[in-house]
């Protein structure tokens, strides 16, 4: 089981996270066999763990693990000491693929799954030691948002994986129970589903919806989540007595909350929105501009 020292991290799919997570493994030190059965996979690996590089030493992550990229599944877990599954979210396609994982790799070695919403009793089904595996969710990019979603079986699995993502720089949450979407997900949906509401409804620009949140509740909540916010909203009081007193207004906003519907006209409405609100940027760049600051607050919170 990996720890400080260089262990060997097979990473099956490579693709945006599966690349984001062999930069952080290398970077931390780690040795990598990655697979991807994509056309030119390897090509753009590579290209995406450079880029990564600075990014991490940035956070203090400037180690140099050695990485190999192999033809296919069993070969890359064959001598690994905790594999890390993302292929699509396709319950199918991820039940037969972690079944040759189960088959192929050590007994040792954990099998963490990154899916964003399936749940982890279905595509363990056809695992004869479903134990060892988990549900292991990152945010995007992993190599820098460090938040992992853990959900297992067994204990000790559980333990194992938190005590090594957490040797990453990384923050473990484990979920009690499984549901569709974990934690993340579900709250990133809630908050969806009303910005998309007020575009349906016509209350305020693409642009705006999104200034209302970056630009107010998004700066406190890199810092604290919901339920702390408004324990300091009570004042004196805490969080009992902002209850007490504005769970009321509470319940009336949740009661006006839309339940939107993705029509095509909803769809063309946020699409122009969001084409106005990026004038002009590619993707690279979007991605490249969000990526430094990111950095930028992380690098201040861990000096918080």
């Amino acid at each position: 089981m990996p720890d400080a020292a260089s262990k060997t991290i097979a990473v099956v799919g490579t693709g945006t996270v599966g690349a984001s997570w062999a930069a952080l493994f290398l970077a931390c030190g780690h040795d990598v066999a990655a697979t991807d059965p994509a056309p030119d996979a390897e090509t753009r690996l590579r290209a995406f763990v450079e880029r990564a590089r600075p990014q991490l030493a940035a956070l203090g992550h400037t180690g140099d693990g050695a990485l190999r990229f192999v033809a296919d599944v069993e070969q890359a877990v064959a001598t690994a000491d905790f594999v890390q599954e993302n292929a699509p979210e396709d319950e199918n396609l991820k039940r037969g693929l972690l079944a040759r994982i189960d088959a192929a790799a050590p007994p040792h070695a954990i099998v963490a799954a990154s899916t964003s919403a399936l749940l982890r009793s279905r595509i363990v089904a056809e695992c004869h030691t479903p134990r060892r595996h988990i549900v292991a969710h990152p945010f995007n990019p992993p190599h820098l948002l460090p938040l992992v979603e853990i959900l297992g079986e067994d204990d000790d699995v559980v333990a194992r994986a938190c005590a090594f993502y957490r040797s990453l720089g990384r923050h473990p949450i484990v979920l009690r129970k499984e549901t569709p979407g974990h934690i993340a997900n579900r709250l990133t949906a809630a908050l969806y589903r009303e910005a998309v509401s007020l575009v349906e409804q016509g209350v305020a620009s693409v642009a705006d919806i999104d200034a209302a949140l970056c630009q107010g509740p998004g700066l406190r909540w890199a810092i604290m989540g919901p339920h702390l916010t408004y324990h300091l909203g009570g004042g004196a009081g805490g969080i009992r007595g902002y209850l007490d007193h504005l769970g009321p207004s509470q319940e009336r906003r949740w009661a006006s909350l839309g339940t939107p519907r993705l029509t095509e006209d909803v769809k063309a409405a946020i699409a122009a929105g969001v084409e106005d609100e990026t004038k002009g940027a590619s993707m690279a760049e979007l991605e490249a501009w969000r990526d430094r600051l990111l950095v930028d607050i992380l690098r201040l919170k861990q000096s918080g």
